[in-house]
């Protein structure tokens, strides 16, 4: 006969079938020193960026009136969406507005083709002095945008470049700063400055594909171009996903560089590009109100075309 002790489960299968114990939750303490941490970030977040664009949204909705024959004294005055309606039907503004669609038609397949092409050759087995090539290669991404601009500046000036000489030598009559050249001018700093800085993204994401899968592609008799085609460039489209989205908002903050060859040509207006617009409406003509309006514009415009990267990279993975 069995006894009662035998009848009673075991204390390894009273453990074995217990409920499983739920995590415990964060303490007070550690919420309130989690959130004593974060709170400057916060804090520095929300004093930096959210209060610029609320307070920019609100002085696009005002101008300054002035009433009778405009000897009085002007009054702020809400006027909606007026400011972004003369934003969009200024010649200048447009202008500008397609001026830089056809820089980014230019500027982003030479430079993110330059990146990944020299990403790929740092890559290759047969690549030598690998270190100092990549060194060269970003080197340029290192001197700071104005001081690039200046160095071009210089190149690009006739009677002062060498670049200029030695092609009026070779019977070669070129001039940077003209209407025709300037564009691509520009587009050749710009590629100068960034394409390092992508070689360097780019040949990290090279370096994480699996060797195991390239050394059976080449056991199977690919080729290096093959391989980069058909294996090294499919793995590292999120990467380059990531270039694109990065390069698209920042083509849309051009300045810099229109702004420091304007001194040396007057190809360049001071309403070249959206972002020269907006500053001339800012600090040139000073209506605030404009100038607000159209950085709300060019925002709109960054959301707008990362969104659709986003989404055309999100597709591009299913």
């Amino acid at each position: 006969m069995l006894t009662q002790a035998s009848t009673k489960p075991s204390t390894a299968v009273q453990s074995a079938t217990r409920a499983p114990r739920r995590p415990r939750a964060i303490s007070g303490t550690g919420g309130r020193t989690a959130a004593l941490f974060l709170t400057p970030f916060f804090t520095i977040f929300a004093l930096a960026m959210v209060a610029p664009v609320v307070y920019a949204m609100v002085l696009s909705f005002f101008a300054q009136q002035k009433s009778g024959l405009g000897f009085g004294e002007a009054k702020t005055s809400f006027v909606g969406l007026e400011n972004y309606l003369q934003v969009l039907q200024s010649e200048t503004f447009v202008g500008g507005i397609g001026r830089l669609a056809l820089y980014c038609l230019l500027y982003i397949p030479c430079m993110v083709g330059g990146a990944l092409a020299f990403a790929l050759l740092l890559d290759a087995a047969v690549t030598r002095a690998r270190k100092l090539f990549q060194l060269l290669v970003f080197l340029p991404h290192a001197v700071p945008g104005v001081i690039a601009a200046l160095i071009w500046a210089y190149l690009y000036t006739p009677g002062v470049s060498p670049i200029v000489s030695v092609l009026q030598t070779g019977g070669i009559s070129l001039n940077f700063l003209d209407n025709q050249m300037i564009l691509p001018s520009i587009v050749n700093i710009a590629v100068w400055e960034w394409t390092g800085y992508n070689v360097i993204i780019l040949f990290t994401a090279l370096q994480a594909v699996p060797r195991e899968i390239l050394e059976a592609a080449r056991v199977d008799g690919a080729g290096e171009i093959r391989a980069a085609v058909s294996i090294k460039f499919p793995l590292i489209l999120p990467a380059l996903s990531v270039i694109m989205l990065f390069t698209i908002i920042g083509t849309l903050q051009l300045f810099t560089e229109p702004s420091i060859i304007s001194k040396a040509t007057a190809s360049v207006t001071s309403t070249w590009v959206p972002n020269l617009w907006a500053y001339d409406a800012a600090f040139i003509r000073h209506n605030l109100n404009q100038a607000a309006a159209a950085s709300i514009i060019i925002a709109l415009m960054a959301a707008v075309l990362s969104w659709a990267v986003t989404r055309f990279s999100s597709r591009n993975k299913a």
